[in-house]
């Protein structure tokens, strides 16, 4: 069996999001011998050219899985144009409001009544439509837990699991206090210096946080006859150490995985030394053990994907790459396409923006 991945560009400005599209089985076969799942839509012009790829490149008009992987605009708001251009077989995503009464409440006042800033708000009442929206269309809806997985179990969630999903939840109406923090955070960051890094020098620190929203993102694994891709979402460290915990009891070894998406665009507050050593393996490596993925806008740097990020992989054996406008594929066993190209690996930079984190 093969698989493809394929990363959309996403972005406006310097906000990044997430367009994914996977296609794994017998791809030099018919339909019927592969799956194909949607994980994020973008923005809605995002969702035209999913659509667009998945007609042209996949052959197909039938969609067998799309996850939403959190209540976010830049991950969702072209999930809508997916459900509506297409067939498609299951919607995974989380109801926030089923696990909440907070949550549930607000629902009929589009989350107005809760202490969310406006753009958590208009997220969650996407996240809302796109669920009535898939009612409307009898497409059945799954919350995707730990555990979950399609009927090959080729295709896993590693996390959340329900029980931090809902401790997580109980931490969001409080969120703008940390709206504030990120604020005060941006403005350091604004005036950041530069520090040396090397293949043996990090200045990457576990001190990172990232909000109660991304932590929620769903963790999944994509496991094509032991070649392991893991898709992180805007995931944060405590998600990711959750994470793991639970590919280690299935007997996961630092390294196990060829492919990594890098979590939340490159953020350097959503991944630290300890967790990449868990999951990538040691640090100061030459020899190529995978590769990394950041989906990144264009204009996201310095920020995203942060340096000293694509850096941390890099000295793990997993050098980056990064969408930054244009779209990259990456593929085993799989149909060669013209013009597309897992791209050009980012450098391991030797100077790096220091942060309010260290």
């Amino acid at each position: 069996m093969g698989y493809e991945i394929d990363f959309l560009p996403v972005g406006e400005g310097s906000r990044s999001g997430d367009a994914i599209a996977v296609r794994y089985g017998n791809l030099f076969g018919e339909r019927s011998e592969q799956t194909v799942i949607v994980i994020d839509g973008g923005f809605t012009a995002n969702g035209d050219a999913l659509v667009e790829l998945l007609r042209n490149h996949y052959d197909t008009d039938r969609v067998d899985v799309v996850v939403a992987t959190h209540p976010e605009q830049d991950h969702i708001t072209g999930l809508e144009v997916v459900l509506k251009e297409l067939s498609v077989g299951e919607l995974w995503m989380h109801r926030p409001w089923m696990h909440s009464e907070t949550i549930a409440a607000a629902r009929s006042a589009s989350f107005k009544t809760l202490q969310l800033s406006e753009r958590v708000q208009e997220s969650l009442s996407e996240a809302s439509d796109l669920e009535t929206f898939a009612d409307e269309l009898q497409i059945p809806i799954i919350e995707p837990f730990a555990g979950h997985s399609t009927p090959d179990g080729c295709f896993t969630i590693l996390g959340p699991d329900i029980g931090y999903y809902e401790e997580l939840l109980s931490e969001i109406p409080g969120s703008i206090a940390a709206a504030a923090a990120s604020l005060v955070r941006k403005l350091a960051e604004a005036a950041a210096s530069l520090v040396p890094e090397s293949l043996f020098e990090e200045t990457l620190t576990d001190a990172g946080k990232t909000s109660a929203q991304n932590n929620t993102s769903v963790i999944s694994m994509l496991n094509v006859e032991g070649w392991r891709s893991i898709l992180t979402a805007d995931a944060g460290m405590p998600a990711l150490e959750r994470a793991a915990n639970r590919l280690e009891g299935e007997g996961y070894e630092p390294g196990d995985c060829k492919f990594i998406q890098i979590p939340h665009h490159g953020s350097r507050r959503n991944v630290g030394p300890a967790v990449l050593d868990r999951l990538l393996g040691d640090m100061g490596t030459e020899q190529t053990r995978g590769s990394a993925f950041a989906s990144a806008a264009k204009e996201g740097a310095p920020k995203h994907p942060a340096k000293k990020v694509t850096n941390a992989f890099h000295r793990r054996g997993y050098k980056a790459r990064a969408t930054q406008g244009k779209a990259w594929l990456y593929h085993h066993e799989a149909p060669p396409r013209p013009n597309y190209s897992p791209g050009e690996a980012l450098p391991l930079y030797g100077m790096v923006e220091s942060s309010d984190d260290e």
